[in-house]
């Protein structure tokens, strides 16, 4: 009888170990799964948590992008939000400047939203001296606009916010002559924006557009005047010798076709410039200055 007994417990030795290799804390395969899916997405925050701590700027780029040493590399970090004057647009200088005094030399705080890094390699960030976000400063004093960079959106309301400010005030390139001697063109308006086209926008061009109209008494010449949005690279220059009428109206048309004094056409190949969910147009005079804007 000894034989069959000493078998039996083998049999409930066995038993036991299979028992134990499907308990959930020691089941690698289903345990990597769960970490794996929840941890390749960002949590959400109402507030960004730190991503480095003691970086220090090392130089300042433009009005939106600085370089900085964090543990012992250099990385480019485009601050995001906001969007400063390009390079030899107006105001460009002192919005680098502006960033300048605010950074340069400095530790920073570097706070991650939900996108790590851009498709040019930078790591995007909201950058903060001494608990100040140094975005909302640039905005504030009229050198950047606020900008959705979806999905990093968690400051959206703090920076529209702080445009609305120095808008109100009249101060950098909300002056009306904040880029030179300003165009008297108060009646000149944005009379009505078509963002989202129907369909698809990109296949829809000409179904979004920006109408402008002339609410003075006399003919405007428009020539070298710019329509643009927020981004840094959809802009479009009014033809030489175009005039807009007194009481009329134009509608600029993201797609090509052929202008004529009703309909003009910024021929943007490849995709829309509108953003469906939110976007600015802003009309500026041959100097730069802003004569108009409006959300859309």
């Amino acid at each position: 009888m000894r034989f069959p007994l000493i078998l039996l417990a083998a049999l409930l030795a066995l038993a036991s170990c299979g028992a134990a290799t499907s308990d959930p804390e020691t089941a690698a395969p289903s345990s990597t799964s769960e970490s794996t899916s929840t941890t390749s997405v960002a949590p959400e925050a109402e507030t960004p948590t730190p991503t480095a701590d003691g970086a220090r700027v090392v130089d300042v780029v433009d009005g939106d992008t600085i370089r900085v040493e964090v543990a012992g590399e250099q990385e480019s970090v485009r601050l995001i939000g906001i969007n400063a004057p390009e390079r030899g647009e107006c105001l460009s200088g002192e919005a680098t400047d502006r960033l300048r005094a605010l950074v340069a030399g400095q530790g920073v705080e570097l706070l991650v939203d939900r996108t790590d890094r851009d498709q040019y390699g930078r790591l995007l960030r909201h950058v903060e001296v001494e608990g100040v976000d140094v975005g909302t400063e640039l905005v504030r004093s009229g050198l950047a606009l606020a900008r959705d960079y979806p999905p990093d959106t968690s400051r959206s309301d703090e920076y529209s916010a702080a445009q609305r400010t120095a808008e109100d005030a009249g101060v950098g390139m909300w002056a009306a002559d904040a880029c030179g001697s300003a165009t008297s063109t108060a009646d000149v308006v944005i009379d009505a924006i078509r963002f989202d086209a129907d369909g698809d926008d990109n296949e829809n061009l000409n179904d979004e557009w920006v109408r402008i109209a002339n609410r003075s008494g006399s003919a405007v010449d428009l020539a070298g005047w710019v329509l643009k949005d927020t981004s840094a690279t959809h802009r479009y220059s009014f033809p030489s010798g175009f005039s807009l009428e007194a009481g009329a109206s134009v509608t600029v048309r993201t797609g090509c076709g052929t202008d004529s004094a009703t309909d003009l056409h910024w021929c943007n190949r490849g995709s829309a410039v509108w953003n469906n969910g939110g976007d600015t147009a802003f009309l500026l005079d041959p100097a730069g200055n802003i004569v108009a804007s409006q959300d859309g």
